[in-house]
């Protein structure tokens, strides 16, 4: 079984690029729906991220209202992170990466057992900033030009260009530059195209993945 990487910066069209390798027969768990199931409440996790930053992010049903989080972490749209931003931004990854880092062994654990020449990938935004790189065996790294992200946000979130041009910044700020990201690849998507190029790359880079997974039982 061979574990993969499927990382990018903000609005590069990682899920769309995971549908693709879904398609073509590959295993895929999103980091995002993982961290969203372990801030439910019961969870640890949700009651660390409350404890660290108050109730202020809930709904009046106790569920974390994401946007709220967001910007109690990341700070409000448009505005440059200050060093106290800066270390909450880092509270709340030490709180919540390490919980779905493991839920994602357990998950390519299963995966190797029921289908030991298949290919489990990891969808995740900060697989180089959380420093967990080497703990997969190949990484692809998605990529397209910053119009585009502002666009593909402002379509996501249905918000105005201007409001997702502001988000994409704040949120960039917060990840490697996509050149770092580019070096450490083993494989590279540039979803700047068509849909239908995109999918060309997809398919090339599937037929290698899968015939290394085929060689290491």
């Amino acid at each position: 079984m061979l574990r993969v990487g499927l990382t990018g910066g903000v609005a590069a069209g990682k899920s769309a690029v995971g549908e693709m390798f879904v398609a073509l027969g590959a295993h895929l768990i999103q980091a995002d729906q993982i961290a969203h199931q372990l801030m439910q409440p019961g969870e640890a996790v949700y009651q660390l991220v409350v404890e660290h930053f108050g109730a202020g992010i809930l709904n009046p049903d106790g569920t974390v209202n994401r946007a709220r989080l967001a910007e109690a972490a990341f700070g409000q749209p448009g505005k440059k992170n200050s060093s106290l931003q800066n270390s909450r931004i880092l509270e709340l990854n030490q709180i919540v990466h390490p919980a779905v880092i493991k839920r994602q062994e357990m998950w390519m654990e299963e995966v190797g057992r029921r289908e030991p020449q298949g290919v489990a990938m990891v969808e995740a935004a900060l697989i180089l900033e959380a420093g967990v790189g080497k703990r997969f065996d190949r990484l692809v790294v998605v990529t397209c030009g910053p119009e585009q992200r502002v666009q593909r946000w402002a379509q996501r979130m249905k918000v105005d260009e201007e409001s997702a041009r502001r988000e994409v910044s704040r949120r960039v700020a917060a990840q490697l530059p996509d050149a770092d990201k580019i070096k450490a690849a083993d494989y590279i998507i540039d979803n700047s195209d068509s849909f239908d190029e995109t999918s060309k790359q997809v398919a090339v880079i599937y037929q290698k993945l899968k015939r290394e997974a085929e060689v290491r039982i």
